[in-house]
């Protein structure tokens, strides 16, 4: 099974553990992918400084293919991530770094892949219906949606992803019924602790119980999830099994900080010079 995540990056940093993560969603589900045994590639734009490095050496050390990435001489994006018991809360971010106009070429390298993901944090929404052309597409709409407007693409989707915390449970199956209604072959709605609902093919509505854990920090819960879902329906795994399998993933992945680890040092008030201006040699993709 191939997938392969487009768009967005960022280094989490949490300047009370002064500590910065490789993370954003197109990430996350790559990273996890691979963890799963996929092969599992990321196309998007990483930055030419320090944190850029990291990301870039993260994935590598994850087996995920980055000949799909380029540098790009400016800071890697980033968000500022404090947690709050086991949540975490966003400060502050600065994600223009990863935003970039899709291609046709771009576009074209998702012929080699069975599932394309990207997410809402992306430039790559209004792309959709071309990728749909070249592969299956998997888009996660996060929590702020206009659920209007996912409408107009899910005929599109392969898989249409919600975060539905703030809804309450009959409102999350209506919405995994809607969006399959409107054309995406599957709909997905995760709702934390709450459990996870899934609209199939068939017009049945799967609850997934969420797994009970002491979490330390949800970050990345939801895009384990995701991809535990994406790779188990693509190889052939009954949505039950699919879903039970993204439950446990996910609750690991609270069991730690960050996304997916790879933790590097971080100083909240170290000048910016530090993380910026690396050498011409810092461009060119790590891909050995």
């Amino acid at each position: 099974m191939k997938l392969l995540a487009v768009g967005d990056n960022v280094v989490d940093r949490y300047p009370s553990l002064a500590r910065l993560y490789p993370g954003g969603n197109a990430v996350n589900v790559a990273v996890f992918a691979a963890r799963l045994g996929a092969s599992s590639g990321y196309l998007g734009q990483i930055g030419s400084d320090l944190a850029g490095d990291h990301m870039l050496r993260s994935l590598v050390a994850e087996n995920v293919d980055v000949t799909a990435t380029w540098r790009v001489q400016e800071p890697n994006a980033y968000a500022d991530v404090e947690l709050q018991g086991e949540d975490r809360v966003f400060l502050g971010s600065n994600r223009s770094g990863a935003l970039f106009d899709l291609t046709r070429e771009h576009a074209q390298v998702a012929r080699q892949y069975d599932v394309v993901h990207a997410g809402y944090a992306s430039s790559v929404l209004p792309h959709v219906p071309e990728l749909a052309e070249l592969s299956r597409v998997s888009f996660d709409f996060g929590s702020r949606y206009d659920f209007e407007q996912t409408l107009g693409f899910a005929s599109h989707l392969f898989l249409a992803a919600y975060s539905a915390s703030h809804l309450s449970n009959s409102e999350a199956r209506q919405l995994v019924i809607a969006a399959r209604a409107a054309g995406a072959q599957y709909a997905l709605a995760t709702r934390g602790g709450h459990g996870a609902y899934l609209s199939t093919p068939t017009g049945a509505v799967i609850f997934q119980a969420a797994d009970r854990i002491a979490a330390v920090d949800t970050l990345g819960a939801g895009d384990a999830f995701i991809a535990t879902v994406l790779v188990g329906l693509i190889s052939g795994r009954s949505p039950q099994d699919a879903l039970a399998s993204a439950a446990s993933h996910a609750a690991q992945v609270c069991l730690d900080h960050g996304a997916f680890g790879h933790p590097a040092p971080y100083d909240p008030a170290s000048s910016p010079a530090e993380y910026t201006n690396l050498p011409s040699h810092a461009q060119k993709a790590i891909n050995t």
